[in-house]
C-alpha cells in the first residue's frame, strides 16, 4: 500500500498548487491514500469549508488540522458533517468534530487517521501521548486497521520524534507538522514504523514559513507589529512524505521525503 501525506498548505499558492499537481501525483505514483495538512489553507489562517472541499476534490482521502483549527468560524459548524476532517484529538471533551477516525481509502484499504497537538511550545492540551495510545488500541493496526497515519502537529522535533519511538511498530508513520520547514530525518524505526520530524509545507518558500517576508522584518526589526501576515504567493513546493507499507502487518517497508515544484524540487524516488 503507498500512502502520501503533505505539510501544511499555505495559502492560495498551497492550494493551487494542490489542485494542479496532485491528480498527476496520485496517477504516476499509484498512491492508494493521500493526507493533507489544511490548518493554514485559508489565507494562511484555518480553513474554510470550500476550501476544505478543494482540497478534497484534488485527492486528499482525509485532511487535519492544528493549532488554527478554528481560526476560520465556519469549521466549527461544517466539521461535523466531515468525517475526512480531522481536527486534534486531545483537545477538551465537548470540542466539535473529531480527533481520529478510520477513513477507506480509494482502493478499500482502511486507514486510521489521526491528528494530535503537542504542548512543548505549544497552547496547553491533553496529553497527546495517551490519547492516541487509546485511539490505537480501539484501532489496532493490522486489525480494524490497514494502516495508521498519525499528523503531531507540534513545534519541537524532540517531541515529535518521541512519539514516534512511543508508537513504533503500532502505527505505520508518525509525521510532524506546524513549523512548515522540512526535516532531513526521514527513516523506519526499527519495528517499522515510519519517522519524519516535520513534513514542510505546501507553499512559496520564498519567504518566511510561508508568510511574505516584509511584515515578519518589521516586527523582528522593531518589535512593532506593522499589519498583518500575508501569504506568500509565489510558486509553491509540495512538501511532505511517502511510505509503502507491508499488506499483511500495515508497517512501513519504505519512506522517501517528497518535494514536488518550486524552490526545493526533487524527484519521488517511488518507481
Amino acid at each position: 500500500m503507498r500512502l502520501l501525506f503533505l505539510g501544511d498548505v499555505v495559502g492560495r499558492s498551497g492550494r493551487d498548487a494542490i489542485t494542479e499537481r496532485l491528480p498527476r501525483i496520485i496517477t504516476d505514483y499509484g498512491f492508494d491514500f493521500v493526507v493533507i495538512n489544511g490548518e493554514n489553507a485559508s489565507h494562511g489562517r484555518g480553513l474554510t469549508e470550500s476550501h476544505y472541499g478543494e482540497l478534497r476534490a484534488a485527492g486528499a482521502d482525509a485532511v487535519t488540522l492544528g493549532d488554527h483549527a478554528w481560526d476560520q468560524r465556519d469549521t466549527l459548524t461544517y466539521i461535523e458533517r466531515e468525517q475526512t476532517l480531522i481536527r486534534p484529538l486531545n483537545y477538551a471533551e465537548g470540542t466539535p468534530g473529531r480527533g481520529a477516525n478510520l477513513i477507506e481509502g480509494r482502493n478499500g484499504h482502511r486507514v486510521l487517521v489521526i491528528n494530535a497537538q503537542g504542548r512543548v511550545f505549544m497552547d496547553p492540551v491533553d496529553d497527546p501521548f495517551r490519547a492516541v495510545e487509546a485511539a490505537i488500541a480501539a484501532c489496532p493496526l493490522g486489525e480494524q486497521a490497514d494502516a495508521i497515519i498519525v499528523d503531531f502537529h507540534t513545534e519541537a522535533t524532540s517531541e515529535i520524534q518521541a512519539m514516534g519511538f512511543y508508537l513504533d511498530g503500532r502505527a505505520s508513520l508518525v509525521v510532524g507538522t506546524h513549523t512548515h520547514i522540512p526535516t532531513a530525518d526521514a527513516r523506519i524505526l526499527k519495528s517499522g514504523t515510519a519517522l519524519m520530524a516535520d513534513a514542510g509545507m505546501c507553499g512559496d518558500y520564498n519567504s518566511v514559513i510561508g508568510v511574505d517576508p516584509e511584515e515578519p522584518l518589521t516586527r523582528f526589526l522593531t518589535g512593532i507589529a506593522n499589519g498583518r501576515f500575508t501569504p506568500a504567493e509565489g510558486e509553491a513546493t509540495l512538501c511532505g512524505v511517502a511510505i509503502e507499507t507491508d499488506p499483511r502487518t500495515g508497517l512501513t517497508t519504505k519512506v522517501s521525503p517528497v518535494r514536488i515544484g518550486g524552490t526545493l524540487s526533487q524527484a519521488l524516488p517511488f518507481a
